[in-house]
């Protein structure tokens, strides 16, 4: 039962932690710098999901061959389409097929 509670008041506060935002943004006008600084959210958790998959539990590097090769084409694609979804779409896929594989 304690679970349950705790996942309920969990849910509960994202749900009005997110809520509160909306509302009390819904008639405002977002500064320019804010929408520029969020252009920069998208590269720095795909950095953060970067660094993840390229550590292990200790901190150490730890590369093989599925971790070069996604991130070798999730680069070229990044670099060829600039588009965020189509960097980790393709750089996933490729990674896990190669896991698989290997």
């Amino acid at each position: 039962m304690g679970d349950l509670v705790a996942i309920a008041a969990v849910g509960l506060g994202t749900y009005v932690f997110r809520a509160l935002f909306i509302v009390s943004l819904a008639k405002r006008r977002i500064p320019d710098q804010v929408l520029l600084a969020l252009q920069f959210v998208a590269p720095a958790v795909m950095a953060a999901l970067i660094v993840a998959l390229l550590t292990d539990s200790d901190g150490h590097v730890a590369i093989g061959i599925p971790e070069l090769s996604g991130f070798a084409v999730g680069g070229a694609v990044a670099y060829r389409t600039k588009n965020h979804i189509w960097t980790l779409l393709s750089g996933m896929a490729v990674y896990w097929a190669v896991r698989a594989l290997v």
